[in-house]
């Protein structure tokens, strides 16, 4: 059975909150990126407010990320998979991903080769 509307919503939240830590983005600054109050980027982040497809299009743009990075692995619980928003929770991820965004696609690569390889 899929997930449920505000599992979705929550899990899309999750993934905005740690993409923008990530880059060290405030949520007033993503806020005033797309146009709304730091506290509404609060509720996208918790799920308590569903974010519309031309608002995540926008917050996907301010973070760097493809639309479709919100949406990944949300279909996995099927083979056990929790997908990436229960994974991004832990401080030490969040710091390797803000890492990895300096880095160029060659370094990037040799890393994941390294980490898959371990």
């Amino acid at each position: 059975m899929g997930k449920t509307m505000s599992e979705v919503d929550w899990a899309i939240g999750r993934r905005v909150r740690a993409r923008r830590v990530a880059l060290k983005i405030n949520q007033t600054e993503l806020g005033d990126a797309i146009g709304v109050r730091f506290q509404q980027v609060q509720k996208y982040e918790t799920g308590a407010n569903r974010t519309s497809a031309a608002r995540l299009w926008k917050i996907a743009e301010v973070l760097e990320v493809p639309v479709s990075f919100f949406f990944e692995g949300l279909g996995d619980e099927a083979n056990g998979a929790t997908g990436l928003a229960i994974s991004l929770d832990d401080p030490e991820t969040l710091e390797m991903l803000g890492l990895m965004r300096g880095l160029s696609a060659e370094r990037k690569s040799a890393i994941r080769a390294m980490m898959r390889a371990i």
